[in-house]
């Protein structure tokens, strides 16, 4: 059995932990793996009614039968983490189920009060504070302390590369997950207004420890209305009293702020796709869209509108769309790769 990549289009929020927890729950892989940056992103995941935001766990939690892994290049600040084992053992039994590769490093207080400090991060770029950045200057520089180097974490640490490999040689579906988006990767992002390490698929592959030829799919995530947090450029950005109109109000997982909100761009999302080797394409919102989508489950059954959307969304990303989700609840989806089994 192969691994899936599922990454962000735009500049994050795009809904990947929906997405993610929905792959989780229909395709049942044997590991859940996070790569990407650190506690920066965070992920929401609404099952039942409840809300759960999580930045270290990886968000297909839900999933109760996987192996959740925190790959070698995720930054790991160890109060957020046991933070969430905390909040989310109870009901999903995670502590049984984690590991962090002994590899990761680590962010510290000092971290998270320079990255608060720094007028340039903090004014001009628009930082989450969550000490990422200058944990990965640590990093570069060979002065971060490691996973290993926390007593707090002994009875999580694990050889991530290794355990996915494994899983992989023996047959097992393995789904990898990856945080913020397309637009705020350190490489190819709106610099200087990026996250701190390249966000694609194949910096996410590296994160976690396995090489591209044990990846058969990508699965590339876009909101029919982009969203951005923060400084930067925006393209499509339309006024904030426009989106009230339209219905749409949105707040960062992590930060709080309020999002900006952008007109789709076909353009960004098709070079995302291409620099990312998407080969599905998954849109949230369209209930946003089009409010008569909302909870619908089957083609048939979305209106002209929202059709035309998706069918234009194929024609100029050039990859296919297999999975629509109409809601924030897990069940409020159309998996497409069903409808044409």
């Amino acid at each position: 059995m192969p691994a899936t990549i599922v990454v962000g289009g735009f500049w994050g929020d795009e809904g990947k932990g929906k997405i993610i927890s929905y792959l989780a729950y229909s395709d049942k892989p044997k590991i859940i793996a996070r790569g990407g940056v650190g506690p920066n992103a965070g992920h929401t995941v609404e099952v039942e009614g409840k809300k759960f935001g999580v930045r270290m766990l990886p968000s297909g939690f839900v999933y109760k039968d996987a192996r959740l892994l925190i790959g070698a290049g995720v930054l790991v600040d160890p109060r957020v983490f046991l933070n969430e084992l905390e909040v989310l053992d109870k009901d999903y039994n995670v502590r049984s189920r984690v590991g962090v590769d002994y590899r990761c490093a680590i962010i510290e207080e000092k971290h998270i009060q320079e990255d608060r400090g720094d007028e340039h991060l903090r004014k001009k770029i628009g930082t989450t504070g969550t000490g990422c950045g200058p944990a990965n200057v640590d990093r570069v520089r060979r002065k971060a302390k490691q996973a290993k180097d926390i007593p707090e974490l002994k009875d999580y640490l694990a050889d991530v590369p290794l355990e996915i490999n494994e899983s992989l040689d023996e047959g097992h579906f393995v789904l990898i997950e990856g945080t913020q988006g397309f637009g705020l990767s350190l490489y190819y992002g709106t610099y200087p207004y990026v996250t701190s390490k390249d966000t694609t698929a194949s910096s996410v592959a590296a994160d976690v420890g396995i090489g591209p030829t044990r990846v058969d799919d990508v699965v590339i995530v876009f909101k029919t209305f982009p969203t951005r947090v923060g400084e930067g450029p925006f393209p499509t950005e339309i006024p904030l009293e426009e989106a009230e109109k339209m219905g749409i109000v949105e707040y960062g997982t992590v930060t709080g702020r309020r999002r900006r909100i952008g007109l789709w761009d076909g353009k960004m999302a098709r070079y995302a796709a291409m620099v990312n080797g998407a080969t599905q394409v998954a849109i949230t919102g369209i209930d946003k869209l089009d409010k008569e989508c909302y909870g619908v489950t089957e083609w048939s059954k979305l209106t002209p509108k929202a059709k035309e959307f998706i069918e234009r969304v194929e024609d100029e990303v050039k990859v296919p769309v297999t999975l629509i989700s109409t809601g924030p609840e897990l069940h409020q989806i159309i998996d497409l790769r069903k409808e044409k089994l």
